[in-house]
């Protein structure tokens, strides 16, 4: 009988990053946060992964939005230093405080240029992450048209620059990450809110 690809641990991890998320929800309306972080374990898997990055992608977002280095130590603790280092690399911020966080623009900067040296663990949970969001994008603009870019603290032309700007980031990764899907999607989101994408990555979401 093939040993099973997952073990207790990612039930573990499963129900840990459920707790740590448990009272937030998707930016703009109340579906549970937890629902993004099993859609992107799932992508990864999809993709690839193997256990400590489906676990990884469980965890994404809990050192951003749950407690910074303190939640990464936990992490690395109960999960082990692989997890840790995926879960770091793909965290823009580790301040506590969402006010302490540096201005959005800086931030995405930053981790995109970070992204250019990016191992295929970093490159398939950050892929199937972006690709999540950019395609819970493209499914509320069909359903609520562009009022659904206002949920969002940056312009529509910046939001799909960054969208677009990760997947050239981990294009070495094509063949291993949902690269292309994420490209096919921002080409979309492009299209109905009547943006020339090569305009808007020209001018890195400045123009539109």
């Amino acid at each position: 009988m093939t040993e099973p690809i997952l073990s207790d641990r990612f039930n573990d991890a499963l129900g840990y990053a459920e707790r740590l998320h448990r009272h937030q929800t998707r930016k703009g309306n109340a579906i549970p946060y937890v629902a993004h972080l099993l859609a992107v374990s799932a992508m990864a898997l999809e993709s690839g992964a193997d256990e400590d990055v489906a676990i990884a992608a469980l965890l994404h977002d809990a050192v951003e939005d749950q407690g910074g280095i303190e939640t990464l130590e936990e992490i690395r603790g109960r999960f082990g230093d692989r997890v840790a280092r995926i879960v770091a690399a793909c965290s823009d911020s580790t301040a506590t405080d969402p006010k302490a966080k540096a201005p959005w623009r800086d931030r995405k900067e930053a981790y995109l240029a970070h992204l250019a040296h990016a191992d295929l663990d970093i490159a398939r949970v950050t892929a199937a992450d972006k690709l999540h969001n950019s395609s819970a994008i493209l499914r509320d603009l069909r359903r609520h048209g562009p009022e659904t870019m206002k949920r969002f603290g940056s312009s529509p032309a910046a939001i799909l620059w960054y969208h677009a700007a990760v997947a050239a980031a981990l294009a070495p990764h094509r063949n291993d990450a949902p690269i292309d899907e994420i490209e096919a999607v921002c080409e979309k989101i492009a299209e109905l809110l009547g943006l020339d994408l090569k305009a808007v990555m020209a001018s890195k979401g400045n123009a539109g």
